[in-house]
């Protein structure tokens, strides 16, 4: 999942927008995912995954998902000294939002949305998870 995680990053990262790329990849996923699973659904699986990462990433403490299921606090997380703004932590947060949708809509249909969101993304031998695709 980290894998796919970072090729998403690197998608982003390529756009040159001043904001940072896991907050992109997260707004880019929020309408469709809302449409399918309602802004409150969408809103607690960004939650979890957000609480998952930040057990492995404790500078992700700074952000927090809104009503309407946007991360909020990047500003806050930037201001902070120290190392815990680097990509590893939005990658882990990206991974365990990837890990949650393909367990609740199936990975066949996680990729296929990947795909149309961003169409240049190279989906070749995506790892779900232990013993899944390879």
């Amino acid at each position: 999942m980290r894998e796919l995680a970072e090729r998403l990053i690197a998608q982003e990262t390529s756009q040159k927008s001043p904001k940072p790329t896991a907050l992109l990849v997260c707004e880019r996923l929020r309408l469709p995912l809302a449409t399918l699973m309602g802004t409150v659904g969408f809103g607690a699986l960004l939650s979890r995954a957000l609480s998952l990462a930040i057990a492995e990433s404790p500078g992700l403490r700074a952000l927090h998902v809104d009503a309407v299921g946007a991360l909020q606090g990047w500003t806050e997380r930037e201001a902070r000294p120290g190392p815990d703004k680097s990509f590893d932590g939005d990658i882990t947060l990206l991974a365990h939002l990837l890990g949650l949708l393909a367990t609740f809509i199936g990975e066949d249909l996680t990729l296929r949305l990947l795909q149309e969101l961003w169409p240049k993304l190279r989906l070749d031998n995506p790892t779900f998870a232990e013993g899944s695709r390879k």
